[in-house]
C-alpha cells in the first residue's frame, strides 16, 4: 500500500467549521468510510493514507465545500452519500447531482438525487415518456418519481397524476381483512398516501384528491381507461402479471407520462406466475424511447445497515443458485 500526504486547503473558516460537522463528525465519517486519518491545520485539512483512499477523500472534502459556498447544507447522510459517489466514479461531480432540485415539501425539505444513478433516473423521467427504475427497496425509485409527478402537475405540466399499485398478497390474504373493498384495499395503498403527505401537507393533498387532481388506485382500475394528460405511476410492478403490465402500458395516453417502478428480487406472486415487470425489461429493451434505469445496493438511501442486508441476501440468493445449479450438473 503507497501511503501518501495530502493538503486541502479551504478560504473561509465558517464554511470549513460547517465542513468538519458537529464535534467533527463530517470528517470522522470520511475517515472511517475511506480508512484515512484527517488532521485540522490552519484553514486547511491535512489527509494521509493509502493514495488513491487519500485522493477519494479530498474530492469528498473539496466537492462538498464547493456545496457550502453554493448554500447547500451538508448533512452527515450526505457525507455518505459522497463517498459512494466518489468512490464509484471519481470524476463524478456532486454539484450536478445534489444541487438538481426537484421539489420542495410540505416541511421545506428540498428532493434532490442522492446518487450518479438517481441523477440518471431523474434525467430519464424528465425526457422521455415510459421509464422504468428496477432495484432494491429504498433506492428512491418511488419517491423521486412522485416528487417529478407532483412537482410537474403544480406547475401546469400535467392537469393530474395516478398513483396505482397492484393489490397482491404478500403472505396475508385480501378476504381476510375487514371492510367494504375500498377498506380492504386501502392497506396496499397506504404506503403511497404517506410518500404523497410527505411531499404534501394533508390538507392540500386532500383537496387535490377530491378534485381528481390526484388519485391513488389498484392497478386493477385503470382497465379500461385512457389516461391524457397525466403523470402516471405504478409502483411496485414486480406483482403484476403479464396482462396486467401490458394493460397498464397501453392505457397512456396523448400527453401523459409513465414511471414504473419496482425490485424484481421481491415478487409476491403465486407460484408459476411470470413478472410483467421482468417480461417487460424482455420485450421492451429494444424501444428506444424506452428507458430501462437500473439501481442496486449502493444507491440504498435509507440506514446504511439496509444497504449490507440487501448485499448480505443477494450474496445468499447466489450461492442457493449456485448450489442448485452444481446439484443439477450432478
Amino acid at each position: 500500500m503507497t501511503e501518501t500526504q495530502l493538503e486541502v486547503s479551504f478560504d473561509d473558516p465558517q464554511r470549513l467549521h460547517d465542513l468538519l460537522g458537529e464535534h467533527d463528525k463530517n470528517i470522522k465519517a470520511v475517515e472511517k468510510a475511506l480508512d484515512v486519518r484527517i488532521g485540522l491545520g490552519d484553514r486547511s485539512l491535512l489527509i494521509a493514507g493509502d493514495e488513491i483512499q487519500s485522493e477519494i477523500a479530498e474530492r469528498v472534502l473539496t466537492q462538498l465545500y464547493g456545496l457550502l459556498e453554493r448554500d447547500y447544507p451538508v448533512y452527515a447522510s450526505d457525507v455518505d452519500y459522497a463517498v459512494r459517489i466518489l468512490s464509484r466514479d471519481r470524476s463524478a461531480k456532486l454539484g450536478d447531482i445534489f444541487l438538481d432540485s426537484i421539489y420542495i415539501t410540505a416541511h421545506k425539505r428540498v428532493v434532490t438525487p442522492k446518487s450518479v444513478a438517481q441523477k440518471s433516473y431523474i434525467d430519464a423521467i424528465r425526457n422521455h415518456d415510459v421509464v422504468f427504475g428496477i432495484g432494491p427497496a429504498g433506492t428512491g425509485k418511488t419517491y423521486l418519481a412522485m416528487a417529478m409527478a407532483v412537482a410537474e402537475v403544480v406547475r401546469g405540466n400535467y392537469a393530474r397524476m395516478i398513483l396505482a399499485r397492484p393489490a397482491v398478497e404478500a403472505g396475508e390474504k385480501l378476504g381476510f381483512l375487514p371492510g367494504d373493498l375500498a377498506e380492504k384495499v386501502n392497506p396496499y395503498l397506504r404506503p403511497l398516501y404517506d410518500a404523497l403527505h410527505d411531499m404534501v401537507d394533508f390538507d392540500k393533498a386532500q383537496k387535490m384528491l377530491e378534485r381528481g387532481i390526484i388519485e391513488v388506485a389498484p392497478l386493477a382500475f385503470m382497465r379500461g381507461r385512457t389516461l391524457n394528460n397525466s403523470f402516471v405511476i405504478l409502483d411496485e410492478a414486480q406483482n403484476t402479471t403479464s396482462e396486467q403490465m401490458k394493460m397498464f402500458l397501453t392505457r397512456l395516453g396523448y400527453g401523459s407520462k409513465a414511471v414504473i417502478t419496482g425490485d424484481v428480487t421481491q415478487i409476491d406472486l403465486p407460484s408459476g406466475r411470470v413478472s410483467g415487470l421482468k417480461e417487460a425489461r424482455k420485450i421492451l429493451a429494444d424501444i428506444a424511447d424506452i428507458v430501462f434505469c437500473e439501481f442496486d445496493e449502493r444507491d440504498v438511501v435509507r440506514h446504511r445497515l439496509v444497504r449490507d442486508i440487501i448485499t448480505a441476501y443477494d450474496r445468499a440468493q447466489e450461492e442457493k443458485e449456485r448450489a442448485a445449479a452444481e446439484s443439477g450438473d450432478d
